[in-house]
């Protein structure tokens, strides 16, 4: 189990990514994309499912 949070270069394709980020907010109201925000956190701190992960990556989020 990781328990150590990837700082470095990690995720395949991340230009890919930040499109369909921008693509999965696109049409919605601030509101409206902050809850999107608000569940995605959610869905990928469950993915991650470690405490100690998610708290270096709050810290390291805040820096």
């Amino acid at each position: 189990m990781q328990e150590t949070l990837i700082t470095a270069p990690h995720m395949q394709s991340p230009d890919d990514f930040y499109e369909a980020l921008i693509e999965a907010h696109q049409g919605l109201s601030a509101e409206e994309s902050q809850a999107l925000n608000a569940r995605l956190v959610l869905l990928l701190a469950n993915h991650i499912g470690t405490l100690q992960v998610l708290k270096q990556a709050l810290s390291a989020a805040r820096a």
